[in-house]
């Protein structure tokens, strides 16, 4: 798959800037993008030393086993190929929690920690295994509990509520996870034939019954706003403090707690920690091919004005469904480039303001969806995994689910 979406990009790109004149352009974005996912590779060095260090202290004082056992009933079901209490689940579960709590950051050490953990498991080394595909699916559609990224930007730009996107975030975060969750299960079962798809369906009736029954209640309570009157009566900057907190004090709690819990086990923390921290350096050198060829194909395709191609191609269909052009763009580029899609919404906020419905529609694409090609690039690159499979259009699908669950709650709520 990925072998074909590369020359897809590199072969528009290429097109597309013969007719624009634009050939120059894609050179020095391919030579720019290419240092970029050298200084991204090496920017990542000392934050995966520090965290596969704590991962190692975590797994030695037998903090990821406890986590691994505490998520059991649901890892069983998403993940029923991995053995009970396994370390690669306590490891997803950290990195899926950093990922709630928007500590990017700290997510990717503990996701790539999990991809290695998931690659002993893994019967064909080269191959992205079912599991890893699911992570990947929970990865490129996680929920967000607190986007603190853009939220910090509205403040920067003095919205006058720049936690007003949470509530709309976790909803369409919510859905793309759910739909990423289904994109996986349907692609795996129709590999297993129409009677492995049908198996699926049949066992899973129930659990989207209960689903789809509790998303139309908390819809109802949003529109006819029946949380209001106990929201009404709190302080006014009791939920922005509380995420301020919660973000502010998570990673040094944990800088803390898991090698003070793991001191009370006689563990010798300090040299635990070092030998963990040295694979930090390895991972990071490993991820640079990887990423230099997915980042140079996306460097060339928005040099070529490929990007602006599309969005006049698409245009006619987001204006059917309610979602301005100028958010176009930043919803094309969100599975692409983070950084780029932070500039292109930080300029339309400031174009239309922080609490414009542009402005907080962008907020909520950016805070519901996840860099798609990054992070496949990233984690697979360290195991060296090169086909895999569905994985792409798993994650393409949950974010498209994402921004159309943004577009719908963001009419609802902000119109």
């Amino acid at each position: 798959m990925m072998n074909y979406i590369w020359l897809f990009l590199i072969a528009v790109s290429v097109v597309v800037a013969a007719f624009t004149g634009h050939i120059g352009a894609i050179t020095k974005g391919a030579f720019d993008s290419a240092k970029t996912a050298v200084d991204i590779a090496l920017g990542l060095i000392g934050i995966m030393t520090l965290w596969l260090g704590m991962m190692k202290i975590a797994e030695e004082a037998g903090l990821v086993k406890v986590l691994a056992r505490l998520i059991r009933p649901v890892s069983a079901r998403l993940f029923p190929e991995i053995p009970r209490d396994h370390p690669a689940i306590g490891a997803m579960m950290l990195n899926i929690s950093a990922n709630w709590l928007g500590l990017g950051n700290a997510a990717t050490p503990f996701g790539i920690k999990a991809m290695e953990e998931l690659q002993t498991l893994n019967p064909q080394k080269d191959t992205a295994s079912n599991s890893m595909i699911m992570f990947m699916g929970l990865n490129t559609a996680s929920i967000t509990l607190v986007p603190m990224t853009i939220i910090a930007v509205r403040s920067g730009l003095q919205s006058s509520d720049p936690t007003a996107i949470i509530g709309p975030t976790i909803f369409s975060s919510f859905m793309a996870t759910i739909t990423a969750v289904l994109a996986v299960k349907t692609f795996a079962s129709f590999e297993n034939g129409l009677a492995g798809f049908k198996s699926e369906i049949s066992k899973s009736w129930k659990g989207w019954t209960f689903f789809f029954a509790i998303l139309i209640a908390i819809l109802l309570a949003m529109k006819y706003h029946i949380f209001t009157p106990i929201t009404e009566n709190l302080p006014p900057h009791l939920f922005k403090n509380l995420i301020t907190l919660i973000s502010r004090w998570t990673i040094p709690l944990l800088l803390l707690l898991i090698p003070s819990m793991a001191i009370l086990k006689k563990i010798k923390i300090y040299e635990v920690f070092v030998e963990g921290a040295k694979e930090g350096f390895q991972v990071a050198v490993k991820i640079i091919p990887f990423l230099v060829a997915i980042l140079v194909a996306i460097g060339m395709f928005r040099s070529s004005g490929a990007m602006d191609f599309f969005v006049t191609i698409i245009s006619p269909l987001t204006n059917l469904i309610g979602m301005p052009a100028d958010v176009l763009p930043a919803a094309l580029m969100r599975p692409l480039s983070g950084s780029g899609t932070l500039g292109i919404i930080t300029e339309l906020l400031k174009t239309h303001g922080p609490d414009s419905f542009t402005g907080q529609l962008a907020s909520t694409i950016y805070g519901c969806t996840e860099t798609t090609f990054y992070v496949i690039a990233v984690y697979f690159g360290a195991v060296q995994v090169k086909k895999i499979r569905y994985a792409v259009p798993a994650g393409l699908i949950a974010d498209m689910v994402g921004v159309l669950a943004a577009v719908f709650i963001s009419r609802m709520m902000f119109l």
